[in-house]
C-alpha cells in the first residue's frame, strides 16, 4: 500500500485525487505515505494547504517505486495464472490509437509470435490518453499513439514522424494540387478526429493553422478515419488525416500532403517502466520495421 500511495500521490500531486484513484480513504493514503517516509528516513512530499510537490528524495525514489510496483503486479498476475492452472501462456495487450500505422503493427506481429509462441497477443484500439493510464496500471504491455504534453509514468520513444494530409474528392478544385498549405484550407469545412481521441494531435493541427495565419474550421469529427472518408466522399467537407491512416488510395478520393510549420506529428511507442520480454521484443521489432 505504501508504494501505491506514493506513486498515486506523485502522479496526481493531490492526496484527495490519489485516494479516489486507489479507492481508499484520504487518511489511509496519508498514513501510507507517512509510513513510507519513516521507512526511507526522509520526506518524499512538500505539503501545504494548497499544494503538494515532490521533494528531491521523492523525485529520486519515484522511478524505483514505479518499477517495484510493476514487478509486483507481474508477480501477482503470474501467481493468479499459475493458481488457475495456466502454467505456460501469458498475454500481451497491445494498444493502438486511431490514425496510427496499423500496417506496421501487422507486419511485426508474426515475428513476435515466432519468438514467443506461448504468448497470446491481444490488440486493442485505444486513444493515447487512455493508453497512458492502462500502461501505468500494467493492463496494457505496449502502446502506439501520438505525442502530446503530459506523458509521465511511462517510457515514450518516437516511432516515426507523420505528415498531416488533406482528403478531398477527386472532383474537387484542389484535387490536382501536389501539396496544400493551412491557409489554403482556412475557408474550408474540415472533418477530422475529436479532441478526446488525442489532444496532442488537435493541438498540433491548430498550431499548423495558427503559424500560417489561418482559421481552423472543424465542422465534424469521427473516431474512425474511414467514417471521415465517407463524409468526404459525400461532399460534406475536406478531411484531415495522417499519412499512415489510409495506406491505400480510396476510389474517388485524393490524399494531398500539408506543407508548412507544425504539419507533422510524432507517432510514439509507449511502454511501462519495466516492460515484459515480449513487450520489449515488439518494441524493438516496430522500431526496426519503421526504419526500413
Amino acid at each position: 500500500m505504501e508504494l501505491e500511495a506514493f506513486v498515486a500521490v506523485a502522479e496526481e500531486l493531490h492526496f484527495g485525487r490519489a485516494a479516489v484513484r486507489l479507492h481508499r480513504g484520504q487518511p489511509t493514503v496519508s498514513d501510507a505515505v507517512r509510513r513510507l517516509e519513516t521507512t526511507v528516513g526522509g520526506r518524499v512530499f512538500h505539503r501545504t494547504s494548497r499544494r503538494v510537490s515532490l521533494t528531491e528524495l521523492g523525485e529520486a525514489l519515484l522511478p524505483d517505486a514505479r518499477a517495484a510496483l510493476a514487478q509486483l503486479r507481474r508477480f501477482e498476475q503470474r501467481g493468479r495464472a499459475l493458481a488457475a492452472g495456466d502454467r505456460a501462456r501469458t498475454t500481451l495487450a497491445v494498444a493502438h490509437a486511431e490514425y496510427t500505422d496499423r500496417q506496421l503493427l501487422l507486419r511485426c506481429l508474426p515475428q513476435l509470435r515466432e519468438r514467443f509462441p506461448d504468448v497470446t497477443i491481444v490488440p486493442a484500439a485505444m486513444p493515447t490518453t487512455a493508453q497512458l493510464s492502462a500502461l501505468r496500471a500494467e493492463t496494457v504491455g505496449l502502446g502506439i499513439g501520438w505525442a502530446s504534453d503530459g506523458i509521465t509514468g511511462v517510457r515514450a520513444r518516437v516511432l516515426s514522424t507523420e505528415r498531416f494530409m488533406a482528403l478531398v474528392p477527386a472532383t474537387h478544385p484542389l484535387a490536382g494540387r501536389p501539396a496544400l498549405t493551412a491557409s489554403e484550407l482556412s475557408t474550408a469545412d474540415l472533418l477530422t478526429w475529436p479532441h478526446q481521441l488525442n489532444s496532442g494531435l488537435c493541438d498540433r493541427l491548430l498550431a499548423a493553422f495558427q503559424s500560417d495565419g489561418a482559421d481552423l474550421r472543424i465542422i465534424r469529427t469521427a473516431d474512425d478515419v474511414h467514417a471521415i472518408a465517407a463524409h468526404v466522399a459525400a461532399g460534406t467537407g475536406i478531411g484531415i488525416t495522417l499519412e499512415p491512416a489510409l495506406p491505400t488510395p480510396l476510389p474517388g478520393l485524393r490524399l494531398i500532403p500539408l506543407t508548412g510549420p507544425s504539419t507533422t506529428a510524432d507517432q510514439i511507442l509507449l511502454t511501462p517502466p519495466a516492460p515484459t520480454a515480449p513487450a520489449t521484443a515488439l518494441h524493438d521489432l516496430l522500431l526496426e520495421e519503421s526504419q526500413k
